[in-house]
C-alpha cells in the first residue's frame, strides 16, 4: 500500500516536532501567535492549509528560520527505507493522541528488557 503525505501535512508535522522540542504546548504556542491551540492542532495534522502570514508568526515564535521548517534534507533517506517511510507517512495521518500512543506502544517495545 503506498501511502502519500501532502506538503500540509508535512509542514504541520514539522511545527509539531519543533513545538515539542521547545517544549511547548498547543495551547502556548497558539497563545504566542494570537491564535487557538484547536487551529494548531488542525495545522499539525495538515487538516487546514496554512497562512504564509501564520507561517511567519509560527516561526518567529518558534525562533526558527523559514530554511528550517522547509529543509528536507532528511526525506531521502528515509524514503529509502520503504518501511520506515510507510509507518511516518501512515503515523503524519493520525490525530496527536494516536500518534502520541502509537509512539508509547513502539517505545516500550524497543526499550523492553529481554
Amino acid at each position: 500500500m503506498e501511502l502519500s503525505v501532502s506538503i500540509t501535512q508535512r509542514i504541520g508535522a514539522k511545527i509539531r516536532l519543533h513545538r515539542i522540542a521547545k517544549n511547548w504546548t498547543q495551547e502556548q504556542l497558539a497563545e504566542a501567535i494570537g491564535s487557538t491551540a484547536s487551529y494548531i492542532g488542525q495545522i499539525e495534522r495538515g487538516e487546514k492549509n496554512i497562512r504564509l502570514d501564520t507561517v511567519e508568526k509560527i516561526i518567529t515564535a518558534l525562533d526558527l528560520s523559514i530554511e528550517q521548517l522547509f529543509d528536507n534534507e532528511h526525506e531521502p533517506f528515509l524514503q529509502s527505507k520503504k518501511w520506515v517511510w510507510d509507518s511516518i507517512n501512515l503515523m503524519l495521518q493520525q490525530d496527536e493522541r494516536t500518534q502520541r500512543k502509537v509512539y508509547r506502544v513502539i517505545r516500550e517495545m524497543l526499550l523492553e528488557e529481554d
